[in-house]
């Protein structure tokens, strides 16, 4: 199997766990140190967890909005996609278009995300 099935895999479980809102599972796909970087600066991986488990945040779906581009090197592989994606911030709804890159990295016998950029479309 290539390292982008792998990925590819492992994103769609995380993408489902995310969907589903369920804090912990969340968690074991991010690396200890993972940061996601935006428009108004870091989350860590502490605090993107407890914004799920308390439900300030909430995602309702994810998808795909065009092909993706990967880069592999060694035992990490960079994923950049346009991706739509809805739910609700402090009980207020929201959708997204955003270009998303995530820095998976091998982990063991598994994948983490490492880094998260998202970018609005």
């Amino acid at each position: 199997m290539s390292i982008e099935s792998e990925v590819g895999a492992v994103a769609v479980a995380f993408d489902a766990a995310l969907v589903r809102n369920d804090a912990d599972e969340i968690a074991g796909f991010l690396a200890d140190d993972w940061v996601y970087v935006g428009p108004d600066g870091m989350v860590t991986k502490a605090e993107l967890t407890a914004w799920i488990a308390s439900g300030r945040l909430a995602h309702h779906s994810m998808a795909a909005a065009g092909p993706e581009r990967t880069l592999a090197a060694g035992d990490a592989l960079l994923v950049t996609a346009r991706r739509r994606s809805t739910g609700s911030w402090e009980g207020e709804p929201y959708a997204t278009d955003e270009w998303i890159s995530d820095l998976w990295v091998r982990s063991g016998d598994s994948w983490r995300c490492a880094l998260t950029q998202k970018t609005p479309a």
